[in-house]
């Protein structure tokens, strides 16, 4: 569709309203004239004393009457003009109310530098943007569904193959294992759904907290997993407040901690650090991250190894659920590698005097 400019044309309505303001002094003594032209032979001796006669017979009385009849002519007219005017706006409305998931590749022909055309382009972008999120959901749910059923076939697999084979205790034993880590697993992937739809939804409530505390309370929690990975922990906390929720934040800073212990190798290192700007840093060695592939880490179940089954116990949520809980709490996290030996993540979030209202 294109468009044309509500701005030229309410420009053009309100000249021609001034113009015509300017013009109904005379124009409303013009129409008085005519009046008592044309009804004059009415008010002869047998209807003089009439209202109406004797509103003719006085020429103020008829020339306000006029001037007021055309007013009111004028601001019907006004409406109506606007109202062309702003039809642009309707047509842009009845354009965009058709857009849909059937046609997010939908566009507003908007070029030109007027408001019609960046409103267009604004709209555009507009659609773009939810276009993405709408795929990003879509995928989601498909890599969601992905992810439940492999382990539910594995169940259903197991099951059917010890039921045929007339097991002995031993080998019950051994497949009622498998299928308790098989149920391990999708209890561990459900609740990072869970974690992850509640970080999304935003901050339920606010309060003034110490970071640092919350990474000690968190490398206290996880040093021996790391000593038994042979992996050397290194903190360096200052003093961090911010403002949020004590459990989102707890669980961010612990994905991080468990990515850098899981990924690391033997005899690797982890340093944390807690400081102004960032508020937050984990570096890790480890795998080696190619640089192209350090942004697809935060799409969730997205693996740099590329396997859609973890066996490693993860559910390939860990970085997703960081980034949004990083966003509800208007701070933003990043990732950057040299191509080899590790990763660093960095969180930034606002100082505790510089946090907006909800």
């Amino acid at each position: 569709m294109r468009l044309r400019s509500p701005r030229l044309r309410a420009t053009l309505v309100c000249t021609v309203f001034i113009v015509c303001g300017y013009l109904s002094a005379p124009a409303a003594e013009w129409l008085r004239w005519k009046w008592q032209a044309v009804l004059g032979w009415a008010c002869g001796p047998y209807g003089a004393s009439s209202w109406l006669c004797q509103g003719v017979s006085e020429n103020a009385a008829a020339y306000h009457t006029m001037l007021v009849f055309l007013q009111i002519v004028l601001a019907a007219l006004a409406f109506v003009a606007l109202g062309w005017a702003v039809q642009p706006v309707r047509d842009l409305a009845i354009a965009v109310a058709d857009v849909g998931p059937q046609n997010f590749a939908f566009r507003l022909h908007g070029e030109g530098r007027g408001e019609m055309g960046a409103l267009a382009r604004a709209v555009n972008t507009m659609i773009s943007r939810v276009a993405v999120g709408y795929e990003a959901q879509q995928r989601f749910a498909a890599d969601a569904s992905h992810e439940l059923r492999t382990p539910l076939a594995v169940q259903r697999t197991l099951i059917e193959v010890t039921l045929a084979r007339d097991p002995s205790p031993e080998k019950l034993r051994v497949v009622t294992e498998q299928l308790l880590e098989t149920n391990e697993r999708n209890v561990r992937l459900i609740e990072a759904l869970l974690v992850l739809a509640e970080s999304d939804r935003g901050l339920v409530s606010r309060a003034v907290l110490r970071l640092d505390a919350i990474v000690g309370e968190v490398l206290a929690e996880y040093e021996s997993l790391a000593a038994e990975a042979g992996v050397t922990v290194t903190a360096h906390l200052e003093p961090r407040p911010v403002v949020g929720e004590a459990v989102l934040l707890q669980r961010l800073v612990t994905n991080l901690v468990q990515n850098a212990i899981k990924y690391n190798r033997p005899g690797g290192s982890i340093e944390v650090t807690v400081g102004r700007r960032p508020a937050l840093v984990v570096a890790n060695t480890g795998q080696d991250v190619p640089v192209e592939a350090v942004a697809g880490l935060f799409e969730p179940f997205r693996r740099l190894n590329g396997v859609r089954v973890d066996h490693t116990g993860g559910a390939g949520l860990g970085l997703s659920i960081a980034r949004s809980i990083a966003r509800a709490h208007d701070g933003r996290i990043s990732a950057s590698s040299t191509g080899k030996d590790g990763l660093r993540i960095e969180v930034e979030l606002p100082d505790a005097g510089r946090i907006k209202e909800p």
